[in-house]
């Protein structure tokens, strides 16, 4: 006796729901054909005897099922590199470009800290976009591009490029303090270091982890930076007391960004994040090209 012909189609929304339906009739040994249409779309074919059999398996596969995801996320939501990081790298190249014509830029700009004495605490934000030669803005924009990429792409581009420029500033404050008086800085490596800092913090899934697998998440996710800012930050040379404390902060504002996932989500926040960044750029250059002498 010939089996009965499949002609009684039973509609899914895509490709993957009916693959999903068929494991689920070839587990109850019900006979059946996948089929697609160009118009019509995916469907499940099955006999008619065996058509509210089906239905009743499929039914309850969905009602078990609904509230399970086979796949579950890993990094928060976003790209995973933002390439608008290339746009921070061309403003320290125009602001290199603009000091090399202007002598009085880097005196007015760079961190000193007997102008910080002073209370020009412009000084904190208008060092970090200035460099000593082509070899320091080199070195500068290449792991910034890198860092800043993957920051923006994490926490959004408003977010990620404030939360670096905080850390590059917070990273002179503390130089200022350390060095006193003999300090002389400028160069963008704080925000480099805020920015690894904020990539260090580790991503957690919706569905938060228990305590153990937390406390590993955030040891292999800072050691992971600290390895990284000791290859990167710790040059003889360079100011290494600005490059820990831009790292350090970056790191507790990744903790904080992260667990504020809805923050990072929000267009209007990276907005105002943007705004204020800008802000943090024009504000303390006018001020150091306007405060005389």
């Amino acid at each position: 006796m010939p089996p009965p012909p499949l002609d009684v189609l039973i509609p899914a929304r895509t490709r993957r729901q009916v693959w999903d339906w068929s494991l689920v009739l070839a587990s109850q040994g019900i006979a059946h054909r996948l089929d697609h249409d160009e118009a019509a779309g995916w469907s499940l074919a099955v006999a008619a005897a065996d058509h509210a059999n089906a239905l009743v398996h499929i039914r309850q596969y969905r009602l078990e099922n609904r509230h399970w995801r086979w796949r579950q996320p890993v990094f928060s939501p976003g790209l995973f590199f933002d390439w608008r990081s290339l746009l921070w790298v061309l403003l320290i190249t125009l602001f290199y470009g603009w000091s090399e014509t202007r002598a009085d830029l880097r005196t007015v700009g760079e961190m000193t800290g007997l102008a910080l004495a002073r209370g020009e605490g412009w000084r904190l934000f208008t060092a970090t976009w200035l460099h000593a030669d082509p070899g320091h803005l080199a070195l500068n924009a290449v792991f910034g591009f890198l860092f800043l990429g993957v920051a923006m792409g994490r926490f959004g581009p408003g977010l990620g490029l404030l939360a670096a420029a905080v850390a590059g500033a917070v990273g002179n404050l503390a130089s200022g303090w350390a060095h006193g008086p003999t300090l002389h800085g400028l160069g963008s490596s704080g925000v480099v270091m805020g920015a690894l800092g904020l990539i260090s913090f580790p991503a957690f899934a919706r569905r938060q982890p228990r305590a153990s697998q937390a406390f590993r998440l955030l040891a292999g996710g800072g050691l992971a930076g600290l390895l990284l800012f000791v290859l990167t930050g710790l040059n003889p040379a360079a100011d290494v007391v600005a490059h820990l404390a831009g790292f350090v902060t970056g790191w507790l504002l990744g903790g904080l960004l992260a667990s504020n996932p809805r923050l990072t989500r929000s267009p209007r926040v990276h907005l105002a994040a943007g705004s204020l960044f800008t802000g943090l750029v024009i504000i303390p250059w006018f001020l150091a090209l306007t405060s005389g002498p």
